[in-house]
């Protein structure tokens, strides 16, 4: 084929909604092209943001239940999406919703069985993605940099925002990518206590006034002073970061504050080594006080796309990851996760 028709699915640990990209892609002289041409996020209701965030406290078979169940669930909203834009796509490529993630244990799980997805929709499924690169011994994550290097190399540095603060980057002709520090994992944590979903704008943050000893404490974190590759999962945040926070009796903006002073001082400590361009996606880019932050203290160009990107990248990047893994070409990069070899990864259920 001269064109690929992929759609693309990522659910962040943010718990914003099922992103679902209809992606279209050529490859013209080893060079791939890309189109998003079709997007939309679909809003979890209160039952299933309930199920996911409590997911890791069920019993085995209350979670294959659920492992199934969200399953059909993506294959209902894929379908829905194909009929409401009257779409042919030739594949499916589902990242699923990450439950669980312990590499240095050797395994990860991604929730949304993709034998359910290709059983509601009949359409080649691609998912499991990072299962075989933690089997080699490697992070299992960051896994969008592959699409960073063939999509966005005029890019000196591509920074996700997300629950976490992930960035991707060349150095020494190698790929390079971790996560900086938790984002908006740690800004939604507090807010939920006021039964906010997100501190929209940074409007509460800002008020707030940083609190030294909370920073250094934060900035004292082991995982901080770490060698790449790394990665960070919400067992992590609840076991490390969010005790931290408990311990600190402060004013919700205080708190706010600091937490936003820590991710910009961790994510520009990286961006600061070469000056250059930061392209800045996921949902944390609209957030104007933490991007105001950023340029504050980089000395790079903070560059923020259409807003089509900014939400539906890593929808994008994992409709590329399928694609690769249908041509069986590599689409998990060893220098990124610390895996023994670069991998193809990905199961595939077809007719």
């Amino acid at each position: 084929m001269s064109e690929y028709r992929i759609i693309g699915l990522m659910s962040g640990t943010s718990l914003d909604g099922l992103d679902i990209a209809f992606c279209k892609f050529q490859n013209k002289n080893g060079v791939w092209n890309y189109d998003i041409e079709v997007a939309d996020t679909v809003e979890y209701d209160s039952n299933w943001k309930n199920n996911l965030i409590r997911a890791n406290e069920l019993s085995a078979e209350a979670f294959l239940l659920l492992h199934n169940s969200y399953g059909e669930y993506i294959g209902d909203e894929i379908n829905k999406f194909i009929k409401k834009h009257d779409l042919k796509p030739d594949i499916i490529a589902s990242h699923g919703h990450t439950i669980f993630h312990q590499p240095e244990k050797k395994f990860t799980f991604q929730i949304g069985n993709g034998a359910s997805i290709f059983a509601k929709t009949n359409i080649t499924t691609i998912y499991d993605f990072r299962t075989l690169d933690v089997a080699l011994g490697g992070q299992g994550a960051p896994l969008v940099p592959i699409g960073d290097k063939l999509l966005f190399s005029d890019y000196n540095y591509c920074l996700n925002l997300g629950g976490f603060g992930n960035i991707s980057f060349e150095e020494d002709n190698k790929q390079i990518a971790f996560d900086t520090c938790p984002c908006n994992m740690a800004i939604n944590y507090m807010v939920n206590k006021i039964d906010l979903e997100m501190d929209r704008g940074g409007e509460i943050g800002s008020k707030g006034t940083i609190n030294q000893s909370l920073l250094e404490q934060l900035n004292a974190i082991e995982y901080y002073s770490q060698p790449y590759p790394k990665s960070l999962g919400k067992e992590w945040f609840d076991n490390v970061f969010m005790p931290i926070l408990e311990s600190n009796n402060l004013t919700l903006a205080d708190t706010l504050r600091t937490i936003y002073e820590h991710i910009a001082q961790q994510i520009s400590k990286t961006i600061n080594q070469k000056k250059g361009k930061v392209l800045v996606t996921g949902g944390g880019a609209f957030n104007s006080f933490l991007i105001d932050l950023l340029k504050e203290k980089s000395t790079s160009e903070i560059v923020l796309p259409s807003k089509n990107l900014i939400n539906f990248k890593e929808a994008l990047i994992f409709a590329l990851l399928g694609l690769l893994r249908f041509l069986d070409k590599k689409n998990c990069l060893a220098s990124v996760t610390g895996a023994s070899s670069d991998c193809s990864g990905g199961i595939i259920h077809r007719v």
